[in-house]
């Protein structure tokens, strides 16, 4: 896990090792909703803030529900965005985070125009067109979707994701790209296929895709590997930083934002 700040664009996807709660919740569970001790959780949120170099009190976080709904995160932070499931801001020093355990974690930068954004995409929020609320809303703040990058983080595989087939079906319907076959034949859904032919159909000229699957990875916490049973959360974080100055524009490809540890830039 290694916190990555390129173009004056930050990010980080963190895991379960490294903070401060115990099981079920071991050790780094950056959730308040999921049952977890608010001390261990405030304790936690604190090292996160250490390793992005964000203030605590400059991390917005949101109250997720599986919906579509996307807020600006300006000066003021009153606690979490509640029923939300997306935040953007073109505040330099603010950080995003979004907190999954088999939804796909979305990030999104502009380095340009120094915008970011994040999104909590289940198979709900997927299908009902979260990403494409997220990138108008960057457009709202003087983005581009045509400079805009998107890392779509670690989550449920598709080997993993069995669904009925009246479920995948739908699902396909809404997110073309999504419906796969399990390791075991059966119906399933990979929704990060999904999200990448979305991307593709809106017009963003660069996204990556961590490999990752939740459920398959012990570092990451996973609610269908706990069989449903309460666990924690980890988060994708974005953030520009303080002293951000536009990046050099260069065609759709100057920097790599999302690049992994050692990728450099375009």
């Amino acid at each position: 896990m290694t916190t990555l700040v390129r173009a004056g664009v930050g990010h980080l996807l963190t895991g379960r090792d490294g903070g401060v709660s115990a099981p079920p919740y071991d050790a780094w569970n950056l959730s308040d909703g999921v049952g977890d001790a608010p001390p261990a959780v405030a304790r936690n949120r604190e090292l996160l803030a250490e390793r992005t170099g964000v203030p605590a009190a400059r991390t917005a976080w949101m109250h997720q529900v599986h919906g579509t709904s996307v807020a600006g995160v300006g000066d003021r932070i009153d606690g979490p965005f509640e029923a939300t499931d997306g935040l953007v801001t073109d505040r330099p020093g603010t950080a995003l985070a979004v907190l999954v355990a088999d939804c796909v974690p979305v990030l999104a930068a502009d380095p340009v125009a120094g915008v970011v954004g994040v999104a909590h995409a289940g198979r709900r929020g997927a299908a009902a067109g979260i990403l494409g609320r997220l990138l108008a809303a960057l457009e709202d703040l003087g983005g581009s979707t045509g400079r805009t990058q998107v890392l779509l983080g670690p989550a449920i595989c598709g080997r993993c994701y069995e669904v009925p087939d009246d479920l995948q079906d739908e699902v396909e319907r809404q997110l073309p790209g999504s419906a796969c076959r399990t390791a075991d034949g059966t119906g399933g859904l990979d929704l990060r296929a999904g999200l990448a032919a979305q991307l593709a159909g809106l017009g963003v000229a660069r996204w990556r895709v961590d490999p990752r699957c939740s459920r398959e990875d012990g570092t990451l916490f996973s609610h269908r590997r706990m069989g449903g049973a309460r666990t924690g959360r980890f988060a994708g974080v974005v953030w520009t930083a303080p002293e951000h100055t536009p990046a050099d524009p260069g065609g759709p490809g100057a920097t790599d934002v999302f690049a992994p540890p050692g990728g450099g830039g375009a």
